[in-house]
């Protein structure tokens, strides 16, 4: 099972007019009958949204007040996650004649009492962040918006962001949507949102839903194609074009010669998943990932590892697992992975994790005589990594489970040709004279001929976008301050998420100063540490004639298009 759960909004999206119609509750029935999960995120107050939808029971969990509170319908349980709203920027905002509705941490109204807003959180010097959603005014404590209500949510359900589709239709789904792993603008939604998502339905409201629950239970979106924004980085072809894996993709194998890189490529390949917050676990004969930061190691040269606790470790979704199977006999190791891979599928039907399982020395635990290798690869198996020095060694039902090759070191073209003969395929055009290192072959299964590239190798090598600056939380001194064009405003973003947010909410004419005055540029240079994207920024800066709404749009992109947001990305 892929996505074990659905996050959804309500108004605009799940209901209509306040209401969810029969065939939007018996979806989600089914849905819950699979199985799979399902949270309602809103940004209404929670008691009104008990007083409209007596179904809510069907939910795991409720993210109401856009973040700010959860609640679990099976237990009554509520957890508050953001502060009160201040009783001193109410009683202001009462005093000046602004509608309220006052929740236990959101503090709402409509257009256009927004200018009051402002203003008065910048009287009140309150450090306080303004969220749109279709004409709705919402009010909330820095850093609270559906994408952190969602991250405590699955937190307590013991799941993974990476296995979860989200739906929604306004400005403040923007969060949502780029939290999940695969995320859906219903008909009706904005503009701003249909362009970002991953899929527009062509269905408004419930039946949006009500496709998106179909989909996910007919074929659990395997036939719709997964967002570039999840794609594993490898390396860079001649013409400096990324190449690439997808998240999902079923299997990748890495080969070459003692001492090309294979290990080089693949630690790099796992940083780049713990970067992105997909779980691994890597079956490690040798002893070779011993030392990999991101993963907790069972066993080493004294003691042997055993599959519960690798299984028990992998119950928390930010855990990663090494099996080091060093002081096993060699004749041994076999069987302990014969015993854990499928066991590790068994973890897969459930939760959707580990996302991938790093298989080393593959030659050895599953070798051409392997005849258990068709049956357990039949089984759910995407997300393999295979790493050997003798591809031709292998079972051949690992080449027939392959969607790449990346080869390095000595003959790489005949490295092809073994994989090609077992997966009975043609083989790839391919140089066979040894490859210089650092460098490597990328083959497509299916592709005329093989791509040369640059491997990019893990974060000693190299400079990194570092995820902090993504969702992290920067210090004061090197946050960015919306502060509007006469410094009435104190509107802290401490990363590029709420950046993106807080740009969203603040008016026309605090976007624009600051736009102009190249500000975005030069904080994404010089506290972003990120020269590329600043100087794709003050190139949207630098055109005078774009308005607010479309430079707004053009520096989302751009980050998004750079960045890989959490919600990266």
């Amino acid at each position: 099972m892929r996505f074990v759960a659905l996050a959804t909004d309500y108004d605009g999206t799940l209901a209509h007019d306040g209401l969810v119609p029969a065939r939007g509750v018996q979806a989600l029935e089914r849905f819950r009958a699979s199985g799979r999960r399902l949270v309602l995120v809103t940004g209404r107050e929670l008691d009104e949204l008990l007083g409209i939808f007596p179904e809510i029971d069907r939910f795991d969990c409720v993210v109401a007040e856009n973040g700010a509170l959860l609640y679990f319908p099976a237990s009554g349980e509520r957890e508050l996650l953001g502060d009160p709203p201040p009783p001193a920027f109410v009683a202001a905002l009462q005093a000046r004649g602004v509608p309220l509705a006052v929740g236990a941490s959101i503090v709402a109204t409509v257009e256009p009492h927004e200018t009051a807003v402002l203003e008065t959180i910048s009287d009140l010097g309150l450090e306080l962040q303004v969220i749109f959603n279709k004409g709705a005014v919402m009010v909330l404590p820095a850093s609270v918006n559906k994408a952190t209500g969602l991250a405590h949510a699955l937190a307590r359900m013991g799941l993974s962001r990476h296995n979860v589709a989200a739906i929604g239709d306004a400005e403040n789904d923007h969060a949502l949507l780029h939290a999940a792993e695969y995320g859906v603008a219903v008909a009706n939604a904005i503009a701003t949102l249909k362009d970002t998502a991953d899929r527009t339905s062509e269905q408004a409201r419930t039946d949006a839903v009500i496709e998106l629950i179909d989909d996910i239970l007919a074929h659990d979106l395997h036939e719709a194609p997964m967002p570039k924004r999840h794609r594993i980085l490898l390396g860079h072809a001649q013409d400096g074009a990324p190449v690439h894996v997808d998240a999902y993709a079923r299997a990748l194998l890495i080969a070459g010669t003692s001492g090309s890189g294979k290990s080089t490529l693949a630690t790099g390949v796992l940083e780049r998943l713990c970067d992105q917050g997909y779980q691994f676990c890597v079956i490690d004969p040798e002893g070779d990932y011993e030392d990999f930061a991101n993963g907790i190691v069972f066993g080493n040269g004294d003691r042997a590892p055993g599959a519960d606790e690798v299984l028990t470790a992998l119950e928390k979704p930010d855990a990663n697992a090494i099996a080091n199977l060093i002081a096993l006999p060699l004749e041994d190791r076999p069987a302990f992975f014969l015993d854990l891979l499928p066991r590790l599928h068994a973890l897969r039907a459930r939760t959707g994790r580990p996302h991938w399982v790093l298989v080393d020395e593959t030659h050895h635990l599953m070798p051409r005589e392997f005849d258990a290798a068709p049956t357990i690869l039949a089984q759910e198996s995407s997300g393999m990594l295979y790493v050997t020095v003798h591809p031709e060694w292998m079972a051949p039902a690992v080449s027939r489970s392959l969607d790449a090759v990346a080869v390095l070191g000595a003959s790489p073209a005949q490295a092809l040709a073994a994989v090609a003969l077992a997966a009975d395929m043609a083989a790839p055009d391919a140089d066979d004279e040894t490859l210089p290192p650092g460098q490597a072959l990328f083959w497509r299964l299916g592709d005329a001929a093989a791509l040369p590239f640059a491997v990019v190798g893990p974060r000693a090598q190299r400079r990194r976008y570092r995820r902090k600056y993504a969702e992290g939380e920067l210090t004061e001194d090197r946050s960015f301050w919306f502060r509007g064009p006469q410094g009435k405003l104190r509107l802290r973003a401490r990363n590029l998420l709420e950046f993106l947010q807080i740009g969203e909410g603040v008016d026309d004419e605090t976007w624009q100063h600051h736009l102009r005055a190249h500000d975005y540029s030069r904080w994404m240079r010089d506290f972003i540490k990120d020269p590329e994207l600043g100087q794709d920024v003050a190139r949207i800066e630098d055109e005078a004639a774009l308005d607010a709404a479309e430079s707004r749009r053009r520096v989302r992109a751009t980050v998004q298009q750079r960045c890989t947001l959490p919600a990266s990305g």
